[in-house]
């Protein structure tokens, strides 16, 4: 054990990386993040992008095109002259027919846009035939990238790259041409079944980005310098909004951990650290009060050690040294505060062992009627001597189920309170009735006295060990003074309710409730009295 807490203490006292730079390295990170995908997608894949989109045009003014031929072959023209227009392509499209083996082609329809540098101008027989034959085999529809070639490794002044699309496995070849050229065969059906066959020619000229790019990839580094000294104001001006309300609330922990429990842990923030400072004060505040209670126990209990250690000390050097003192009345002195003293050391001992958890209730089944008639049967004594009278009444008899000798303590407490509080008359009532409202039956036990009562700002802090309303100690005449905090204990750990009703000048009413585990059917339902 003593290992592991050197080495819990070893690593508490490395050096650790401030809120500071683990925000700018945060904010570093996702702005690098930021930079490679504008990087990749605004530069590196800028080409094929564009020619990506360029293959798509080519695909919409394919099917408008075949659209137009198959069914309003009147506006054809028209319908070129738009496309062309709209999607920057040149268009030529051919009507063919065939003389036995040989076909012709009858040039039926071209865009106004055909320029010299576009390789359906002025195109061949041979690779017009060229064509026909690549869109038969591919079902129709054939596209090709074409470049200029100045070594004229064709006839036409072109070089055919095979077919490839944007988009399949050899998309790069797309980086390298100049044009994009695509052959699509349409057949319609005329009257007598006759069919008539268009080879329509579509290309779409790829512009070089090489000065996009490189005016890109200025903007990029001009972007990313901004980036970067942005993310860097802002990690500053972040953990300054975040870290120094923390560090005053540390320094603040510093002070109260000393034993200065004004602390100032008052910070302007976010809202978990508002929250967080609201209960660094008032934790401070519990500390505060818990300390002063804490002093005040000592003191009270070093006056009820005190008092009776004196008055045993006293009278045994009396009957020591003075003959015929040695009387039953000066021992019995001796016995009943030697008994107080034990009373106390053992309810000091109960309340740390509930407040540690070391003593658990033993749930039984037991009759509470019967548990509170045998607590009055011990006062018979103190009514009969002290003139003080005890009622007990109730509405039937109850069954619960809790730890009996928890609940007779809990019972013994509120009875020795109540005497040491009550009025000049001397009266103490004890009430048991059963509600019987919500789902399960319970019963409430309830103490009254005719004392001065209790202040409702008080009423709070009275279950706290040795809590005095008047601030004045006084000796208990029944019990130690620690009754109240082990009635909070047991009942606690009983997960029942409890509480108390206090008026100035009228006295007070301690209560709590216990679930009834079967109402008893003795017929003894009417109100029953007993005095002691």
């Amino acid at each position: 054990m003593q290992d592991a807490y050197q080495g819990t203490e070893e690593e508490r006292k490395r050096p650790r990386i401030s809120i500071s730079w683990k925000l700018f390295a945060y904010l570093l990170l996702f702005t690098t993040f930021i930079l490679i995908v504008v990087w990749v997608f605004q530069i590196g894949l800028l080409n094929y992008f564009y020619r990506q989109s360029k293959y798509n045009e080519l695909k919409n003014a394919d099917r408008v095109l075949v659209n137009t031929i198959q069914y309003d072959m009147e506006h054809l023209q028209d319908c070129v002259d738009t496309l062309a227009d709209e999607y920057s392509v040149s268009i030529r499209i051919f009507s063919l027919s065939w003389d036995g083996n040989h076909g012709y082609a009858t040039d039926l329809s071209s865009s106004a846009d055909l320029t010299l540098g576009s390789p359906i101008n002025g195109i061949d027989e041979a690779y017009l035939t060229y064509l026909y034959n690549k869109a038969v085999s591919n079902d129709g529809l054939y596209t090709l990238l074409v470049e200029p070639d100045k070594e004229g490794l064709t006839g036409d002044g072109t070089t055919q790259v095979p077919n490839t699309k944007p988009g399949n496995q050899r998309w790069q070849k797309l980086f390298f041409s100049k044009n994009m050229l695509q052959v699509r065969l349409v057949k319609t059906e005329g009257g007598e079944g006759i069919s008539q066959t268009y080879l329509i020619l579509l290309n779409s000229e790829l512009m070089p980005l090489n000065a996009t790019v490189q005016t890109l990839k200025t903007q990029f580094w001009v972007i990313a310098a901004i980036l970067l000294c942005g993310a860097v104001v802002l990690a500053l001006l972040i953990s300054r909004n975040i870290s120094s309300p923390i560090q005053k609330m540390s320094r603040a922990a510093g002070q109260l951990a000393k034993g200065h429990y004004d602390a100032d842990f008052r910070v302007n923030g976010y809202r978990e650290v508002m929250e967080l400072s609201d209960a660094l004060t008032h934790a401070a505040g519990e500390l505060s009060k818990n300390d002063a209670l804490q002093k005040e126990l000592l003191a009270n209990i070093s006056h009820d050690l005190r008092t009776p250690l004196t008055m045993i000390v006293g009278y045994s050097e009396v009957m020591r040294d003075i003959p015929g003192e040695n009387t039953p009345e000066n021992v019995q002195v001796i016995i009943d505060e030697t008994e107080r003293l034990s009373n106390l050391v053992n309810d000091l001992l109960d309340l740390s062992k509930l407040q540690a958890g070391t003593r658990q209730p033993k749930m039984e089944r037991f009759g509470l009627t019967e548990t509170v008639e045998s607590v009055m049967s011990r006062y018979e004594k103190l009514t009969q001597k002290d003139g003080y009278r005890i009622a007990f009444s109730y509405d039937t008899r109850v069954d619960v189920i809790a730890d009996r000798t928890m609940i007779l303590q809990v019972i013994y407490n509120l009875i020795n309170n109540a005497v040491n509080y009550t009025g000049e008359d001397k009266m103490v009532r004890v009430t048991q009735r059963v509600l019987t409202g919500g789902e399960q039956l319970r019963v409430r036990i309830s103490v009254t006295d005719d004392g001065e009562g209790i202040p409702p700002d008080q009423i709070p802090l009275i279950w706290d060990r040795y809590y005095k309303v008047d601030k004045v100690h006084r000796r208990a005449m029944i019990g130690t003074g620690l009754g109240l905090s082990i009635v909070k204990q047991i009942l606690e750990q009983h997960h029942t309710t409890y509480g108390v009703e206090s008026k100035l000048g009228q006295g007070s009413t301690f209560w709590f409730e216990l679930p009834v585990a079967e109402r008893g059917d003795d017929g003894d339902n009417g109100q029953n009295n007993r005095q002691g």
